[in-house]
């Protein structure tokens, strides 16, 4: 059992919850880190390997996230240990296990993450009205359709290029993960001019340095295989995405993929962190010491949770996509205004954002 008390500092958790129901088959956690800007969005996770540890460090990810995009609200996490890939039928009845169980916890709005989606959003509000990254059919705005957190991502390196004085046309780039976030970062950055050289997923990575076929790629993912299979690009190890030289490199999966013992493998100029706590601190000192613009989680790809908080709050896709853009661009440009030899983006951004959460819990009320 993890040490609840080694998890809390003075931001938080406000609360760790545990269900357990054995008729179901549920086993999840909730954890609401801070609610002081609000009630805590957070998105829903489904894997078989999830922890407490991995749901508290993602909770005060989405605190210092909403945070910094000045959003009305805190931040949460919930994680549910199962496979994501199970029978449809059997998933949407543990998804509404885990909605029933969570209805008297009304300071969390879950949202989806990995291995959800809004289809599983649609079941959770059905049961307790309220959830985040709705289907269209029910009101929602697409996320993962209209790639909100890839908009956000190609934001934050349209400033992050500026700053390092570097072009986008032609600028190599290489996405690890290639979902939603991947997928939609990299056409964006197609668009712009790029080339996408390297790709991995789950199962394999494909390399080719004058460019890979990117509609062939999402067609593959399309059909449920990988991006090993496309038959044009040199087909490698998963890690091998790790030695690909680029310019531009996005981690789209899970944590910690970037460490102090492999880091040092990589040869890009930014790092673009499409998923939540992609890499250690050490990792970012490393590469940082190395002249490598390491451009936070929290505010790279926050672009997600922007456009919940604006369905939440009955907006459209276009405003939405506005405040994506004019939020992560503004924070960028803060984040790397205060960077120099000694000060990491992390910890910049990590200043901005906790001073936010700070000056809003001197509104709460005490005892």
């Amino acid at each position: 059992m993890e040490n609840l008390f080694e998890l809390c500092d003075t931001l938080g958790p406000e609360k760790i919850v545990h269900l357990h129901d054995p008729g179901t088959g549920l086993y999840a956690i909730v954890v609401v880190d801070n609610t002081a800007c609000g009630p805590a969005i957070g998105g829903t996770r489904m894997a078989s390997d999830v922890t407490l540890s991995e749901c508290a460090r993602l909770a005060r990810a989405m605190t210092l996230k909403n945070a910094a995009a000045g959003l009305p609200h805190g931040g949460a996490k919930s994680v549910i240990r199962a496979d994501p890939k199970q029978d449809a039928r059997t998933k949407e009845h543990l998804i509404r296990a885990f909605a029933r169980a969570i209805a008297e916890l009304t300071s969390y709005i879950p949202g989806p993450d990995m291995g959800t989606d809004e289809r599983c959003m649609a079941f959770i509000r059905d049961e307790i009205g309220r959830a985040v990254g709705l289907p269209a059919a029910v009101g929602g705005i697409p996320l993962d359709e209209i790639g909100a957190t890839g908009v956000g991502l190609c934001a934050a390196v349209d400033v992050a290029k500026d700053h390092l004085g570097m072009n986008l046309t032609g600028a190599r780039v290489a996405v690890q993960g290639f979902g939603a976030v991947g997928m939609h970062a990299a056409r964006g950055l197609l668009e712009r001019g790029a080339r996408l050289v390297a790709v991995a997923d789950s199962r394999g990575c494909v390399v080719a340095q004058e460019g890979l076929n990117f509609e062939r790629l999402c067609a593959l993912k399309r059909a449920n295989k990988s991006v090993s299979e496309l038959p044009e690009a040199r087909s490698l190890p998963v890690d091998a995405i790790l030695d690909v030289p680029c310019e531009i490199w996005i981690p789209a999966a899970r944590p910690d993929v970037l460490r102090a013992d492999n880091v040092q493998r990589l040869q890009t100029r930014i790092v673009a962190q499409g998923a939540n706590i992609p890499a250690t601190l050490e990792a970012e000192q490393a590469l940082h010491a190395r002249g490598v613009l390491v451009l936070p989680d929290f505010i790279a790809n926050a672009g997600g949770v922007i456009c919940a908080a604006v369905e939440y709050h009955g907006g459209s896709q276009v405003a939405a996509l506005a405040a994506i853009t004019e939020k992560i661009r503004d924070n960028t440009r803060a984040v790397l205004a205060q960077v120099n030899a000694q000060t990491l983006p992390r910890m910049a951004a990590l200043r901005i954002a906790e001073e936010r959460v700070r000056a809003a819990m001197t509104f709460r009320r005490v005892g």
